[in-house]
This record gives C-alpha cells, structure tokens and sequence, in this order.
C-alpha cells in the first residue's frame, strides 16, 4: 500500500513540476495572475526554483569540501621566513647577513 501512495505522489509532484511554467516577474505574462491557477503555477514554479537552487547550491559546496580535504595532504608549498643578522667581517666590517627558514604553514620552523 505504501509503494502505490509512494509513487502516487511522485507522480503528481513530477506532473506538478512538468506543467508548471517559469516564473516572469517583469510585468509581462501570457496569463492572469490573478487568477487562481496561473497564481498556483506561479507559486509551485517560485517554491521549485527555491528548492532546486539549495539543493543545487548544497551538493556544490559539498563537492568544494570534498575538494579542499583531498588537497590538503597534497600542499607542500615552501614557506620561507628570512631574518637578518649581523655580523663582523675579519677586516672588522659590519655586514647584513640574510639566513632563510623554512616554516610550516602555522609558521613553526621545519626540521630538516
């Protein structure tokens, strides 16, 4: 009993989705929306549109997580931090000495 309610209502929703137009919000319609069954479907193509585009919307942002987490492990860009120090030439000059350090992406150095 429930499999025939079951597609009994499939069938109707989907005969409600098929027969329902776009809804125009110009000003312009081939119909009357003030009468009640252009106004239903204007009402059932609006509440479509709405469900559709979460779902839409749902399923890609979805597939962006699924995507990110997968590349993560993968991410092996070279962060480099460079500090200057100084240091005293044998000929007693003074220089800028430049030493770079490899640093994760939290800015922790990178054992070698």
């Amino acid at each position: 009993m429930h499999t025939k309610s079951a597609f009994l209502t499939g069938g109707l929703l989907s005969l409600a989705l098929l027969t329902s137009g776009c809804s125009t919000t110009d000003g312009r319609s081939a119909t009357n929306p003030q009468h009640p069954g252009p106004a239903i479907g204007q009402s059932v193509g609006t509440a479509v549109g709405v469900v559709g585009g979460n779902v839409v919307g749902a399923v890609y942002g979805v597939g962006e997580g699924v995507v990110s987490g997968v590349q993560k492990p993968f991410t092996n860009e070279p962060h480099v931090v460079r500090v200057w120090h100084t240091e005293t030439t044998s000929d007693g000059r003074t220089i800028q000495v430049p030493q770079d350090i490899l640093v994760d992406e939290y800015g922790r150095p990178v054992a070698k």
